[in-house]
């Protein structure tokens, strides 16, 4: 019998205020943190014009993980507001590409 590579561990997902409308999101992005985040995000800069949301520290992402991103951008758009996001991971913006979705992240 063939064993199969260890999961990787799960990194908690975290949303951390670095000051002046940025942000820096990290950790895995699955469904099941998604809901959390997007309260998260909406209570901490639901209100702010510009939201500048640094990837850099993101690991994995599902489908969940890309509408949270999604919805954020969604959510501003509505109220004349812009979410921005820095050093997108590759696969994020792959997954986002092939869900036609990538112009809901692009950044301004």
């Amino acid at each position: 019998m063939t064993s199969r590579p260890a999961e990787p561990m799960q990194q908690d997902a975290g949303l951390a205020n670095l000051g002046q409308g940025r942000w820096a999101l990290s950790g895995d992005l699955q469904f099941d943190n998604a809901a959390r985040l997007l309260d998260e995000g909406t209570a901490a800069f639901g209100a702010d014009a510009r939201a500048e949301i640094d990837l850099a520290q993101v690991g994995r992402v599902d489908s969940a993980g890309l509408a949270l991103l999604v919805e954020w951008s969604v959510a501003a758009r509505s109220s004349d507001r812009v979410v921005v996001y820095r050093n997108m991971p590759a696969r994020l913006g792959a997954l986002a590409g092939i869900s036609d979705l990538a112009q809901f992240l692009e950044s301004n």
